[in-house]
């Protein structure tokens, strides 16, 4: 018997963006699999330095311009003041009820998103106790791409719901249950 995969599960199939979430999940990946195997196949150091150093360029890129926007309806960018140079973070969000995120798309995007930088905090770590002090600008940079990502996006989604929260209580009038109802609904959509 073929079971269907109930919806929000981790099941790519039940993906509304099958192509943007498994090209998504194949950077986040190959960037791992090449640092961690990469001396298997080649004595070049350098080669796995370079291809893993692109791997993660091309992945922060996708997750930062395309995953974020098709998944889960999040996008974030930094703009510099000519005037100043101040630099500030700018935060999108798609509006609410223009699009529907996919629960499954919205599961693996914030588990990938959150789970990356940790295995590259362990991989510190080992390349500290191992001795593999030339790793770590490797591992250092990684962790740079992987925890501004992480870091945006949650800002991100946190101005979108408070947008979201105020555009619903402003709409409805009434304050205290559009908070309890975006609160109790935050906490049970994840």
């Amino acid at each position: 018997m073929d079971q269907q995969p109930t919806p929000g599960s981790l099941s790519w199939r039940l993906s509304s963006h099958p192509i943007t979430l498994l090209t998504f999940l194949g950077f986040r990946i190959s960037s791992l699999l090449v640092y961690l195997f990469g001396l298997l196949f080649t004595d070049n150091m350098v080669m796995i330095f370079i291809i893993t150093i692109l791997l993660l360029a091309a992945d922060f890129y996708y997750l930062k311009n395309i995953a974020g926007r098709r998944l889960v309806g999040l996008r974030w960018w930094n703009e510099v003041d000519p005037s100043t140079g101040d630099s500030h973070w700018v935060f999108e969000s798609s509006e609410p009820g223009t699009k529907i995120i996919n629960a499954t798309d919205s599961r693996f995007f914030w588990l990938a998103i959150y789970a990356q930088p940790l295995l590259w905090v362990v991989l510190a770590i080992v390349a500290l106790f191992s001795f593999k002090f030339i790793w770590l600008p490797l591992v250092a940079i990684a962790l740079v791409l992987t925890i501004t990502n992480s870091l945006a996006f949650s800002r991100c989604d946190k101005f979108s719901q408070a947008s979201n929260l105020a555009g619903s209580a402003l709409s409805s009038g009434n304050l205290a249950g559009s908070i309890a109802t975006n609160m109790v609904g935050r906490f049970f959509s994840r």
